[in-house]
């Protein structure tokens, strides 16, 4: 086996070289704790996107976003912004009230309502607006790393990532994760790691991180095999399956194989994870309500009836959840082919962007305030 050395994130060490992808309404701190809790505390896990402008003005929702628990360590927050000032005081306030010890910058997001206001993944083809805004995040930062994420472009007629990746460097970026889709791709298709290695040679003085398709542990090696790439971003191939980083650990350290939970080991884990949502949000019925998303991604594969499968995503109580729960047959296997792709996989070929956004890569209006939506992805 290929020993692969670990991620220096700033001071921060990460081994094995492991990151949870932000994922909004998933990478709360409860999904968090379960998936350091599989991995014995390794790896990196980054907190859902925080839009820059709703933590500046204190908004109440994201004030409870950037709440880590005691046990998080290094604290790891993921920022979204289009305004190089409100991106630099997001930061600062980070820094003087110690919100966090990294900083991830989020120019990976697809999805419409973002791009046809020129954010997500649309921004990084302005390369001076992309300048100024890691400029003023880096600048801000004090001692805190500063990393950013990306697509590879808006389309394959407009591709950014590599100039994006020389002005992250020349901007003092810590780190880079580059998804290897546009985002006309959306999830859909496959991901192009050899984009990832073109990356990893055009800025070989920084960390380069790769995602997309990472759906086990045996790919997660794979793709650092392939394209050289210092560490892995894992997003959808975790929904529904936190063990994945033990498995990560394990292949990693080359201590062990998958994870094949029987279907009561995952009902374990799901009333857990509800439980722990009710916790966090302070009322059991608003956690079991926001666990319901999670129902079709935790019982991928097992013979569960479309009936009960209807049941269990309208429960409202840890004990309605237990006793539906109950009435499965707990004795299934980890199915098989449950290992592969999960959430969404649809492509999209159109990319909404602002009226004239592609004529000149260098004229840059200011992009509006209503960029900032409180979507993530990428």
């Amino acid at each position: 086996m290929t020993a692969f050395s670990p991620l220096s994130i700033g001071p921060h060490t990460v081994q094995p070289p492991v990151v949870l992808a932000p994922m909004a309404g998933i990478t709360n701190a409860p999904f968090r704790t379960l998936c350091r809790e599989f991995s014995g505390g390794r790896g990196l896990f980054v907190s859902e996107m925080i839009t820059t402008r709703a933590l500046v003005e204190r908004n109440e929702k994201t004030m409870q976003l950037v709440h880590f628990d005691a046990s998080e360590t290094p604290r790891s927050i993921q920022l979204y912004g289009v305004d190089p000032v409100t991106v630099g005081k997001a930061v600062r306030m980070i820094v003087d009230e110690d919100l966090a010890d990294h900083v991830d910058l989020n120019f990976g997001c697809p999805v419409p309502k973002v791009t046809r206001k020129g954010g997500g993944s649309a921004l990084p083809f302005k390369r001076p607006l992309l300048r100024a805004i890691l400029h003023e995040a880096v600048a801000n930062a004090g001692d805190l790393p500063v990393t950013m994420k990306m697509r590879k472009g808006i389309d394959d007629d407009h591709v950014t990532y590599l100039d994006a990746g020389r002005i992250a460097v020349e901007e003092g970026v810590t780190a880079i994760a580059l998804h290897g889709r546009t985002a006309a791709q959306h999830y859909g298709g496959t991901a192009d790691w050899d984009a990832i290695a073109r990356l990893k040679e055009h800025v070989p003085e920084i960390p380069v991180l790769g995602n997309g398709d990472i759906w086990s542990a045996d790919d997660a090696l794979r793709m650092m095999r392939e394209t050289g790439c210092d560490g892995v971003v894992v997003g959808r191939g975790c929904l529904g399956r936190p063990w994945l980083f033990g498995d990560l650990v394990a292949a990693f350290e080359g201590t062990g194989g998958a994870a094949a939970p029987t279907l009561r080991e995952v009902a374990d884990v799901m009333v857990r994870h509800a439980r722990l949502l009710g916790e966090w949000i302070g009322d059991e019925a608003r956690g079991v309500v926001d666990f319901r998303k999670h129902v079709a991604w935790y019982l991928k594969g097992f013979a569960v009836g479309s009936d009960m499968r209807r049941r269990l995503a309208v429960t409202s109580s840890l004990e309605e959840l237990r006793a539906q729960l109950s009435a499965l047959d707990l004795d299934q296997p980890w199915p098989a082919g449950a290992d592969g792709p999960r959430g969404r996989t649809s492509g999209n070929n159109r990319v909404v962007l602002p009226d004239g956004w592609l004529k000149d890569p260098y004229d840059c209006a200011p992009v509006g305030a209503d960029a900032e939506l409180d979507t993530s992805g990428g």
